[in-house]
Order: C-alpha cells, then sequence, then structure tokens
C-alpha cells in the first residue's frame, strides 16, 4: 500500500487577531479555498501552537482551513511566556467559546473538526457542547485526561518503565523531598517569576514530553524559552486540572455527537496517549470508524498515521 503523503505546502490568504474577552486575542489563519468545505484544526500540548504542517493534512483545492492558536500560546496574546501572564481565564470552557466565537465571527455554520492528542480533548468536548455545528470529527491520539491517563504519563508506575533514563531525568530536576508530588513540585518551580527558576523547569517538563513523541527517535526541536515556557506553563495548568473536565466525561457525553460521523486514528506504540483511550472511546461510539496504526507513535505526522488522516480529510471533502 502506498501511504498517502502531505498536501504541498501552503500559505495563509487571510489572518488576524480575534477579541475573545478577559483580556485574549486568538491569532487566527485561513488557507485552502475560499468557497470549499470548512474545517477548523485544534492543536496539541495544551499549548503546543500551530506548526505549517498542520495546513497539510487538508486538500487546499477542497477545504476552507480554518487555523488557530489557542489561548495564551502562539501568536496569540498575552502570551504566557511572561509569567505574570495569569492564565485564570484560560480553561476548557474557555477554549470552546473561543471556537464558537471564532465559528461566528467567520460566518461558518457548520465544520468538519479535526484535533490531535489535546486537540482531540478539545474536538470532543466542542463537540459536545455544540453538536449542530459539527459535520465531521477527525481525532488522532486520544486524549481523555482521566486520573489513570496523567498517572500513566507521570508516575513511575507507568511510561518510566519504558523510558527509565528520560524518566530519571525528569524526575531528579526536583530535590529528592519533593519528589512524591513532581506535577506539584514542577508546578511551583514553573511558576516561578524568576526565569532561573523557571526556566530549567520548563526545559525539563518539555523534555519529557518530547521524549516519547514518535515510535523511533527523531530529532528534538530547537526551541527558544519563550516557546518553551509559554508551553510548560499551559501545559502544567490544564494537567493540575484535570483539563477543567468532569471525570470521564468525554466518554459519558457521547450520545450527543453519536450521529456525527468520525474517524479515530491511534498509533499502537503512542507512549504518551495509548491506544487503550482510543480503545474506550470506540468501545463508547462503534459508529466511529477506528484505527490502530501498526508502526506508529505519537507523531501526527508519522506515515502510517498521517495515511490514515489525509484518507478522512479527503473522504470527508466529498
Amino acid at each position: 500500500m502506498r501511504l498517502r503523503e502531505f498536501y504541498p505546502p501552503i500559505e495563509p490568504y487571510v489572518s488576524g487577531l480575534l477579541d475573545v474577552g478577559d483580556g485574549n486575542e486568538i491569532y487566527w489563519e485561513i488557507c485552502g479555498n475560499p468557497a470549499g468545505k470548512p474545517a477548523v484544526f485544534l492543536h496539541g500540548g495544551p499549548g503546543g501552537g500551530l506548526l505549517p504542517d498542520f495546513r497539510r493534512l487538508f486538500d487546499p483545492d477542497a477545504y476552507r482551513i480554518v487555523l488557530f492558536d489557542q489561548r495564551n500560546c502562539g501568536a496569540s496574546r498575552p502570551s504566557a511566556a511572561d509569567p505574570h501572564v495569569s492564565l485564570e481565564h484560560n480553561t476548557t470552557p474557555h477554549l470552546i467559546e473561543d471556537i464558537e466565537r471564532l465559528r461566528e465571527h467567520l460566518s461558518i455554520d457548520r465544520w468538519l473538526v479535526f484535533g490531535g492528542s489535546w486537540g482531540s480533548t478539545l474536538a470532543l468536548a466542542y463537540a459536545q457542547a455544540h453538536p449542530g455545528r459539527v459535520t465531521e470529527l477527525v481525532l488522532r491520539g486520544i486524549y481523555l485526561v482521566r486520573p489513570s491517563d496523567e498517572a500513566w504519563t507521570f508516575t513511575p508506575a507507568g511510561i518510566a518503565n519504558l523510558f527509565p533514563a528520560e524518566w530519571a531525568s525528569f524526575r531528579d530536576a526536583i530535590p529528592a523531598a519533593e519528589q512524591h508530588d513532581l506535577i506539584a513540585a514542577y508546578g511551583r518551580r514553573i511558576g516561578d517569576p524568576d526565569p532561573a527558576v523557571h526556566l530549567p523547569a520548563a526545559r525539563a517538563w518539555l523534555d519529557w514530553e518530547l521524549s516519547a513523541n514518535t515510535l523511533l527517535p527523531v530529532e528534538p526541536p530547537k526551541l527558544d524559552d519563550a516557546t518553551v515556557v509559554t508551553f510548560a506553563r499551559i501545559t502544567h495548568h490544564y494537567i493540575s486540572n484535570g483539563g477543567f473536565l468532569a471525570h470521564d466525561a468525554l466518554l459519558s457525553g457521547i450520545e450527543r455527537i453519536r450521529h456525527i460521523p468520525a474517524v479515530i486514528v491511534n498509533g499502537r506504540y503512542d507512549m504518551k496517549t495509548p491506544p487503550n483511550q482510543a480503545w474506550d472511546l470506540h468501545q463508547a461510539w462503534p459508529e466511529a470508524e477506528f484505527h490502530i496504526v501498526e508502526d506508529a507513535g505519537h507523531g501526527g505526522s508519522e506515515p502510517g498515521t498521517r495515511h490514515h488522516l489525509i484518507n478522512a480529510t479527503d473522504h470527508f471533502r466529498l
């Protein structure tokens, strides 16, 4: 089988900043065909921001592709890179309403919603809040934000067993007396206004996040300090608050979206969002098309995963 490649690189034909209240503005852009089928891309992290390759998951002749940076990351303002910027108004309900404001601002009635990793969480939450606005869902690297899902990533009983050296670096960046609660210990450091304190903690946090991102090791991206602090602050904010979702909220809300055509894709060897989460979603929602990619980890650009995602957007363009 010949695996699908990304569509060619493409640039936005329009972009802007949208005031979403609470002193926040979100950066948005549109690519592709102005008369095409509307689709919105929800990035991961949270706090990961946009990458140019995200635009390339859609046929630019068929889709009006909307992308945006979620609150306080990427080109959205103010940036969480400034330790004095409050994240009080950065929660899942806020992000859901930001998506709705953007849809209304762009005069879009209904759209396909695409989300990977944290983006899959947000896509499910948005669709369950506004099912009448969603034509289809494309979901990758399913993240349900349950306590068991967080324990897999942040306790010694989970992924640490597969990445012991990387876990040791993450753990030992914190003094032994505080290692019983690493999330709280990192929170104190990442939230410290002194760069000498928050920057090393943010880099250690990001190193752990990236350590298990793909099936085969890849060169980690070289990120500037602002991007590292932004990602660490926002990701920690959501993890320490349970994603601002009730326990099992996403699975218990499936009845509201059962009628929406959907594709679920997850790597067999996804160490960040292991396939049990995708499986649990599929068990609750057997009507959704389900793919386990046998030679993939968590990365959305890994060949097998990319193949299924582009097949899905191509199918739904019709």
